[in-house]
């Protein structure tokens, strides 16, 4: 840029040129607090987040077969989307199964992303009760856990998935 521009364009930004091109071009609505909570839903490793409530493997099947077996297969099979079970030792293979029980990190990413994304068609829809049950029943049929076992903000932190250990960090200082 030459030296008249570059003085040009601090004179605007110093006059106040910089708000002006930085005006929204005036679509949308600004968003409520409500609004935004509604969706501030994250959940950590450690279970920071989770909500109160709890379920069974026995209580999520009756869920799944409601809610979950249209699109992802009778026991979690897949077809005609992604497959939940299984998989297990093929993530060195050319062609590797990624699922619940071979390669996601934690227990605890799996009701996150159940309570966020599933059902498809209406996402966020579940009780904390239903995601609890739904979870369970994708770490028993991966066979982590057994069916009875309850999982709850207490227990389900606490599940050690088989890939744990596999994934590498790839900031461990953070993104300084």
């Amino acid at each position: 840029m030459s030296t008249p521009r570059v003085a040009l364009l601090a004179a605007l930004l110093a006059a106040g040129g910089f708000a002006a091109a930085q005006e929204s071009p005036g679509l949308g609505v600004p968003l409520t607090e409500a609004q935004i909570a509604a969706w501030d839903l994250d959940i950590a490793p450690d279970g920071a987040g989770l909500p109160p409530g709890s379920g069974t493997a026995s209580q999520g099947a009756g869920i799944y077969a409601e809610k979950c077996l249209a699109c992802h297969g009778v026991d979690g099979a897949g077809q005609p989307n992604d497959r939940l079970v299984g998989g297990h030792g093929t993530l060195r293979d050319a062609d590797p199964v990624r699922t619940v029980g071979s390669y996601w990190p934690y227990a605890t990413t799996v009701f996150d992303y159940v309570r966020r994304a599933m059902p498809l068609t209406a996402p966020q829809t579940l009780a904390a009760e239903e995601v609890y049950a739904l979870t369970a029943y994708l770490l028993e049929r991966n066979g982590i856990i057994d069916a009875e076992e309850v999982m709850n903000a207490d227990t389900l932190p606490r599940v050690v998935m088989p890939n744990r250990d596999s994934f590498v960090v790839a900031y461990p200082d953070g993104f300084e």
